[in-house]
């Protein structure tokens, strides 16, 4: 049979929904603690990643189109824009790294041939590979490094990932394939945010602009741009000259697909290779137990979570947001609407995270308790029920992303939990583009997704969500106490050392309620056994697609 070993812990075998569970709650805790204390000088022989061991560098016999599937726009390429899932599994196929965490949650170089750390943490020395071509044909060196890096650290740019690279202070280039970073402070996240950033073509981004650079980039990836049609398609083609060797596989396709039910089709009928975004859990499950498909199933980093604009008067009390997280019935959400594969959060830190902390706060199910808090609030309800306040009705929009399926039931039935206390939620919906940047903008109310309120599995710093200044700090939140643990935490690299300020930062969070924090998914992702040299049993999900370049196609499709 096609794949066996692959698929001998992915799903090959029955499970019963409680021992899925089980599973869902072990955790890259070991593994995460090892990685944040490494500081590797080379690149690490990384996991056993099955055939795809076998094919980097080296050109192999194959061809034909594997398609992927999104249930959003790919609303950009650039970079800057890696957050969303369905837009990172492109621009990293676009875009390389210099260093980056597998899909094993292990640091590994990739444009560099090495590098190393200083003991004191301030100085961080990269040695670039010779010879890799950008897809234009430029040779890459320290000046795209350095570029890349001063341009989107540069408050003047509005780039989202500024916080990124918090106490990066200069950096030099003493010959073409050598950078070194000098820190103005320790960053114990400088390996898992800024030395991870994409690297773009300098002198062509610096003529075009990072607004046209969103639909036209240049990287050094194994694929190139074909064709971009945010809302329908992504086409990338193999590159020719690519510096690991050129992919197997000729093209690469993410067709655009909202509906759930036509993307299990496509999978099924063969149309589809993989959907880079979880089916239905249901679906998921199926798939689990077809012979002619893998089924990924790792734990998540991401909140699957209502972010709320916290400057809004309605919503600007914590009174109210713990009232209104005591009115939803989080349990029966994730049983009924998620076939019980996710966790309850209780800490914007992941369960699988050697950061949690699981003594905190729990807000149970408790609706009279969420209508006495807001009764002591001062919302009293209205003629109409709704509760209101010196003439401000408790009413929000929370808009979800459009033709979001898998998401949507969960914000009806909020919608309803909500009114039992007197509180009116309208939903309405938007473009994934439209809600990211009315959310920083706090020109929206609430919306309705996943997202990572730390960096990863490896790395808890919650810059970009939590602090003041972050670039994804959708709940436009506030807190000076929280801003300086964050701060802090970034200057401590041993993980004992920098737990107790992460313990205080998750109670924070969780007293603040700056968003309705739902659940932990289990991350369900499907390939179709056409493909061939799959990782065997990642540890982190999304990362894996960074091996695109090492698979093939049975029969070439």
């Amino acid at each position: 049979m096609k794949n066996e070993k692959q698929r001998k812990t992915l799903g090959a075998t029955q499970l019963d929904r409680r021992q899925f569970m089980r599973l869902t709650v072990m955790g890259a805790g070991a593994t995460a603690l090892l990685a944040a204390c490494a500081v590797p000088t080379e690149t690490p022989a990384g996991g056993d990643t099955g055939a795809a061991a076998s094919g980097a560098g080296e050109a192999a016999a194959g061809g034909g189109t594997m398609v992927w599937l999104g249930h959003q726009e790919v609303a950009s390429l650039s970079p800057d824009d890696d957050g969303p899932d369905i837009q990172y599994v492109m621009i990293r196929n676009i875009h390389s790294p210099v260093v980056y965490y597998n899909e094993f949650n292990e640091p590994e170089a990739v444009l560099a041939d090495s590098y190393e750390v200083a003991d004191d943490g301030l100085t961080y020395t990269f040695n670039l590979k010779q010879g890799v071509l950008f897809h234009d044909g430029k040779e890459l060196t320290s000046a795209d490094v350095k570029y890349t890096w001063d341009y989107y650290r540069n408050p003047d740019n509005a780039a989202v990932s500024v916080g990124d690279f918090e106490g990066v202070d200069s950096i030099d280039t003493p010959d073409d394939y050598t950078v070194v970073v000098n820190m103005s402070s320790v960053n114990a996240a400088s390996l898992a945010n800024w030395a991870e950033f994409c690297i773009v073509q300098s002198e062509y981004h610096a003529e075009i602009g990072e607004d046209a650079y969103k639909a036209a980039p240049i990287g050094t990836g194994p694929y190139k741009l074909k064709e971009w049609r945010a809302a329908e398609f992504t086409e990338l083609e193999a590159f020719d000259d690519y510096f690991m060797g050129r992919p197997s596989i000729d093209v690469v396709r993410l067709d655009v697909v909202p509906e759930d039910s036509v993307r299990m089709i496509a999978l099924q009928t063969g149309d589809a290779d993989s959907s880079a975004w979880p089916l239905l859990v249901e679906d998921s499950l199926t798939l689990m137990d077809d012979p002619n498909f893998t089924v990924y199933s790792t734990p998540g980093n991401s909140i699957k979570h209502f972010p709320l604009n916290n400057t809004l008067p309605q919503l600007s009390d914590k009174m109210v947001r713990k009232a209104l997280l005591h009115a939803l019935d989080r349990q029966r959400i994730i049983d009924d609407l998620w076939s019980g594969t996710a966790q309850v959060a209780h800490s914007n830190i992941s369960p699988s995270s050697y950061y949690y902390r699981d003594d905190l706060p729990q807000y149970e199910y408790d609706p009279e308790k969420a209508a006495a808090m807001l009764d002591e609030a001062g919302w009293t309800a209205g003629d109409d029920g709704i509760r209101e306040k010196d003439g401000q009705k408790l009413s929000f929009t929370c808009t979800t992303i459009t033709g979001d399926q898998a998401r949507r039931p969960i914000a009806e039935l909020v919608q309803l939990m909500l009114s039992e206390v007197g509180v009116d939620m309208q939903l309405a919906e938007a473009p994934v583009a439209s809600i990211l940047e009315g959310m920083r903008a706090g020109t929206m109310d609430a919306s309705l997704f996943n997202w990572t309120y730390c960096t990863n599995a490896v790395e808890p710093d919650p810059f970009s969500t939590l602090h003041s200044d972050g670039g994804n700090n959708f709940c436009n939140f506030k807190n000076d106490r929280m801003d300086e643990l964050i701060e802090q935490g970034l200057q401590i690299v041993d993980p004992a050392e920098r737990k107790p300020l992460y313990d205080e930062l998750q109670a924070i969070f969780v007293d603040e309620v700056p968003c309705l924090f739902l659940q932990f998914d289990n991350w369900l992702i499907p390939f179709s056994n056409r493909i061939q040299g799959l990782p065997v049993d990642p540890t982190a999900s999304t990362s894996y697609y960074m091996r695109a370049s090492t698979w093939t196609l049975s029969g070439n499709g």
